[in-house]
């Protein structure tokens, strides 16, 4: 066994079982959903969860507790000799803050990574983090690297509707109807540590192209992916509750993309709740 143990968490969207199949450890993202607290992948399932919020429960993000953390912590360092832990990015959660200020108390022994990673993303970096450690890298060595590779991702989402940002009061009432009226599809941003507008389409086929045009952009001029290789970046889709729409849109991409290796998986709960089911994404990360 490696002295090192991978720790995540679900917003990475590994989930228990894939988890012990790769070896790492990921501990479950805490929802409130009406006057019940919910674990991602423990008792709540994603089917579970679209249904709550399409039937307009009230849905809230919380972040693991320090107690909850702390002990898998202590139980994993009773094995291993050191944690290299991967929470989502310290831009859209605290969680990520509480680890970094419990592992103070931990002698080094546990490296808390501050990468700017959410979703697909953040899985790629807990990929990397077991590949790094197979190598001999230590835990310290790991987050520095990881770190060090932090803006070497994108992720660009198509919104199928503006009432969930609406609700969450991330625009206005006036915005979200004119929005609404125009049959806008708004297509946010992750890269760093914050989700932004990116762009407008008036039809899905449009949003689809300007994601597209913007990966093959981040692929050729940020991270060399086109040439000499497509093996120099990863590519990956990302969907809420839309898993069809996600599979055309593999196909679409391999016209751009041939030869890629292009991964799908259900975008991060914690990041679904405010932008609502129907939505794709596509993602990409330079490869260590």
């Amino acid at each position: 066994m490696s002295g090192i143990a991978i720790v995540t968490d679900s917003n990475s969207g590994i989930t228990q079982a894939e988890g012990k199949e790769l070896g790492i450890y990921v501990i479950p993202m805490p929802f409130m959903i009406g006057e019940g607290l919910f674990y991602e992948d423990i008792n709540l399932t994603q089917e579970e969860f679209y249904e709550k919020l399409v039937g307009g429960e009230n849905i809230s993000t919380s972040q693991p507790s320090p107690e909850e953390v702390m002990k898998l912590w202590e139980k994993l360092l009773e094995t291993y000799d050191e944690i290299v832990h991967i929470p989502m990015s310290s831009g859209l959660s605290g969680s990520c803050q509480s680890a970094l200020m419990l592992a103070e108390e931990y002698d080094g022994k546990v490296q808390v990574v501050d990468n700017q990673r959410i979703s697909v993303t953040q899985r790629q970096s807990c990929l990397d983090a077991l590949a790094l450690a197979a190598k001999g890298l230590n835990a310290k060595e790991i987050k520095d690297t990881l770190e060090n590779d932090k803006f070497n991702s994108s992720i660009y989402i198509m919104l199928d509707t503006l009432q969930y940002l609406k609700k969450g009061g991330r625009i206005t009432p006036a915005a979200a109807a004119i929005g609404t009226l125009l049959k806008i599809k708004p297509v946010l941003q992750i890269q760093g540590e914050k989700l932004d507008a990116f762009s407008k389409a008036r039809t899905v086929s449009q949003g689809k192209s300007i994601m597209i045009n913007a990966i093959k952009n981040d692929v050729e001029n940020r991270f060399g992916g086109m040439t000499p290789a497509p093996g120099s970046v990863k590519i990956m889709i990302a969907h809420t509750n839309n898993y069809e729409a996600a599979l055309a849109f593999r196909e679409e991409l391999l016209l751009v993309f041939p030869g890629y290796d292009i991964y799908i998986a259900p975008l991060s709960l914690s990041v679904s709740c405010h932008i609502g089911p129907g939505c794709l994404a596509v993602a990409c990360t330079k490869n260590l």
